[in-house]
Order: C-alpha cells, then sequence, then structure tokens
C-alpha cells in the first residue's frame, strides 16, 4: 500500500466484513477504495471479497490483481549443465519469506549466544505458525530446512471452520464454521500454501476461544499486545509441546528452540468486541477493590458498558449509503 501510494497508484482493497473497522481506516487513511464483501460468501462466490476483485479487475481498465494467493511471475534462468535459457515459474509470496523472514530468524537464533540459565542448540529445532494464505510458513520452512537445519519441525495452526490442515480429516471438526479469528485460515487451498509434509511436518487446529485465552496470557504476562492470530499460533504451540509426542520430546529437551510467529499486533483489532470486553470486562484485580474502597464507589460505577461501546463504533463508522459496511456478527451488539 505504501509502495502504491508513492507511485501515485489508485487502489481498491476488497475485504470480507469479519474484518476489522482499524484495518479499514488504516488503508483509507492511506487513500485507498475499500469494498466490504460478506463474510459468509465462498470464495469462489461473485460475491466473495476475490469474486468482487475480478469483476472490478474486469470492468475497470487498467487494473491488475496481484493475488497473494497465487502471486506469480514467470523468470529467466541458466542451466548450470547446458547453459541453456530456461523459463520457470516462481511463486513471490513463499519466496519473500524465504530469502527474508526465514533468514531473519535463523540469524537471531544462531546469534543468541547459549548459556547456563538459557541454554540453546544453536539452531531452530521448530517453527511454529498459523497459516493464511501459506505464503509466510511455506518461504520460512524452506529457509530453513534448505540451508540452516533439514531436521527443523514446522508446526501449521489453523482455525477450526478453515480447510489448510493436512490430511483433510482434521478438517472435519467444525468443517465450514465462522470463527472470528482474523488473518489466517480459508475455505480453499492457496496456490502459495505447500501442504507437502516435507515443508509443514504437522498441523493442528484451534479455536477461538483458544486463541484469545492466550492473547490474555500474551498480554499480561509477555507485554506483548498482539492479535487473535499470535494467539492461535501459541494456543497451538502449547497444546502440541504438552499433548503430542514430539512435541513433548521438544519440550524435555535441553537447549531446543521453538520458534512461535505472532504476525499481528492489537493496533487492528482495539474496537473488536473480543479485545474490548477482554481488556474491560477482566474479573477486578485486589487493587481495582482497594481503589473503589478508598474511592467509595461501586465496580458497577466505573465498569464499561463493553456492548454498547461496540455498538457506538460500528455506528460512528457506518456509512447509510454503504450496505456492504462491517457487520459481521462479533461486530454488531446483540
Amino acid at each position: 500500500m505504501l509502495n502504491t501510494t508513492d507511485k501515485g497508484y489508485s487502489v481498491i482493497i476488497t475485504m470480507p466484513n469479519k474484518m476489522s473497522l482499524e484495518k479499514e481506516a488504516a488503508l483509507r487513511a492511506l487513500g485507498a477504495e475499500v469494498v466490504r464483501t460478506p463474510t459468509e460468501a465462498a470464495w469462489d462466490s461473485p460475491e466473495s471479497h476475490i469474486g468482487v476483485a475480478l469483476r472490478l479487475q474486469r470492468e475497470i481498465p487498467g487494473g491488475i490483481i496481484l493475488d497473494q494467493y497465487r502471486n506469480v511471475r514467470l523468470s529467466g534462468c541458466h542451466s548450470p549443465r547446458d547453459h541453456s535459457f530456461k523459463r520457470m515459474w516462481q511463486v513471490n509470496n513463499p519466496l519473500a519469506h524465504e530469502y527474508t523472514t526465514g533468514p531473519e530468524i535463523v540469524d537471531a537464533v544462531v546469534a543468541t549466544p547459549s548459556t547456563e540459565e538459557h541454554p540453546s542448540s544453536g539452531k531452530v529445532d521448530v517453527l511454529i505458525a498459523g497459516a493464511g494464505t501459506g505464503g509466510t510458513i511455506t518461504g520460512i520452512s524452506r529457509a530453513i530446512k534448505k540451508t540452516h537445519n533439514k531436521d527443523c519441525i514446522v508446526v501449521g495452526v489453523d482455525p477450526k471452520g478453515s480447510i489448510l490442515a493436512y490430511p483433510d480429516t482434521l478438517n472435519e471438526d467444525g468443517k465450514g464454521a465462522q470463527y472470528v479469528v482474523e488473518g489466517i485460515g480459508y475455505d480453499f487451498i492457496p496456490d502459495v500454501l505447500s501442504r507437502d509434509p516435507a515443508d509443514v511436518n504437522e498441523w493442528l487446529k484451534t479455536s477461538d476461544e483458544e486463541a484469545f485465552e492466550a492473547v490474555r496470557l500474551l498480554m499480561r504476562h509477555e507485554g506483548l499486545l498482539v492479535g487473535g492470530s499470535s494467539g492461535s499460533a501459541l494456543s497451538g504451540a502449547l497444546r502440541w509441546l504438552h499433548s503430542t509426542e514430539k512435541g513433548r520430546a521438544i519440550a524435555q529437551t535441553k537447549g531446543a528452540n521453538v520458534v512461535i510467529l505472532l504476525p499481528d499486533g492489537i493496533r487492528n483489532y482495539m474496537s473488536k468486541p473480543w479485545f474490548l470486553k477482554m481488556a474491560l470486562e477482566a474479573e477486578p484485580s485486589p487493587l481495582a477493590r482497594r481503589i473503589a474502597d478508598v474511592l467509595k464507589t461501586s465496580r458497577s460505577d466505573v465498569q464499561t458498558n463493553v456492548d454498547g461501546l461496540a455498538s457506538g463504533i460500528a455506528a460512528r463508522t457506518s456509512a447509510p449509503d454503504l450496505d456492504n459496511r462491517p457487520d459481521a456478527l462479533d461486530e454488531v451488539s446483540k
């Protein structure tokens, strides 16, 4: 988006209704046009964010789709054997992570000294990450396995309701159900995602409840203001380490390094009911009770009405002339 703004290109972003208001606001502030689509629309429906993007591309002269789900380019390369020029398709989404994100992770782990208090194997032993388009986990896995540690275990985390996990039997529980977590999971398999067990060795399914509880833990215990997909990654990691044979073995291995990818921050979700409830309706602490005693107020006098606040945010950001503004179930006060 920043590159297009700098170069003067017009940008249209299509996104499902479930996506947060903050994302739309940030995009509009940068000059983009944002079109909302029904969350429940299947990926191949003309009403989905993909279907609407394709229609706009066809009907607006000069339109192109960068297409994060396929995102391929034709490139040339010389064969080292016969010096001939060959053409090949390369998938840029995973390549970006194979050439940048992956090496950054490896360099950080290798550069961290092993100490008696915090021993380190000096390598990435496990990578655990959520999958959206799948480009991130695919590219990072290849970067690690090709040049750093071929025995690294890569675990993909997929929300219940999505169908990205492999084998497909993992997706039967909750298949087709709507989920609140954003940025991961799909109802189709993007071309940029490798489900080859050589790239992603294992998969886990997680629920919204697990994800948001993990977000709370990260905020309260680590001071990390992350979003739902980060919570999914952490909850999946904890379950893998505690409940699987390989995970327990890693957990008991001195110096083993488990990298968990936390890809989002809370900035994009501060108006979402799940965050407002977590932040404003938490069980009062002993200090809060003491404050109430000192000020002679009841907890209800200072408690925020979260449902009302969420409804107010939605109302203030709605445009009466647009039918498809954000109206996902989790953004509407019941």
